[in-house]
């Protein structure tokens, strides 16, 4: 049995973890909530999107939804394992945040090395968005929506509409017009559409929007990767010197 002396010592650096350690997992938690409901918005508003890059209902929000719900409970059960101050628990936990962590930075890794990849399937999905759009279905949806919010037209510019089959029955969408005021007759004629029409790609637009934020979104991704190193070496030293106390009071 070791002295009182050695056993005082041990309970403040305990305690000490074990504050840490709740505040870590309550945020831990807070960013499952987070990822639950940006899947659960991305979802209901983000659906004609998703749908214009695939051609069948993409799986990326229930991704989002099930990786927050999975975080939500396991923020928790760090939480319970913590004010339990079980050894296994926390062994248990830690082995969790090592799994989540590696699968962030597979993920990050992935996104960084393929992106000129993911750029071109996204041109080839919005180039086949414009082909087949007849302004009824929800991929035209999509390609309207992104007209009118990016102020673009077509892929590389208006003129990419003038091989369509809508255009040669209703000329450009109006969703590439300025105003509400585009007349019938002029988004039949690629020379008087053009005055009336956004003369920017929407493809160049989306890309270059990436390209800007690829930094920001990479840093950003790595660092919520790392940040699971802290959950893990907190566990692993708390679960340590639970052990070790209860060893010591034998």
């Amino acid at each position: 049995m070791s002295p009182p002396s050695r056993r005082l010592q041990t309970k403040p650096v305990i305690t000490c973890l074990k504050t840490f350690l709740i505040s870590y997992s309550l945020i831990f938690w807070f960013t499952g909530v987070i990822l639950l409901a940006v899947g659960v918005w991305g979802k209901v508003s983000l659906e004609a999107y998703f749908s214009l890059i695939s051609d069948e209902s993409t799986n990326a929000p229930y991704v989002l939804i099930g990786t927050g719900a999975i975080i939500v409970i396991f923020g928790l059960f760090g939480c319970f394992a913590t004010c339990r101050g079980s050894p296994w628990m926390l062994k248990l936990y830690a082995m969790f945040l090592t799994l989540v962590f590696l699968a962030e930075l597979i993920a990050g890794v992935s996104g960084f090395i393929f992106r000129h990849e993911i750029k071109d399937k996204i041109g080839v999905a919005y180039n086949n968005a414009v082909t087949s759009y007849n302004g009824t279905d929800t991929k035209s949806a999509a390609v309207d929506n992104l007209q009118r919010k990016l102020h673009c037209c077509g892929k590389k510019n208006f003129t990419d509409w003038k091989n369509t089959s809508y255009f040669k029955e209703n000329g450009i969408p109006v969703s590439c017009c300025k105003t509400d005021k585009c007349s019938p007759e002029s988004l039949k004629d690629l020379d008087k559409a053009q005055a009336e029409v956004y003369s920017t790609g929407c493809f160049s637009l989306v890309t270059n929007m990436l390209e800007a934020n690829l930094g920001v979104i990479a840093g950003v991704s790595f660092g919520i990767a790392f940040f699971q190193l802290i959950g893990i070496f907190l566990a692993c030293c708390l679960s340590r010197y639970i052990t070790n106390n209860q060893y010591e009071m034998v």
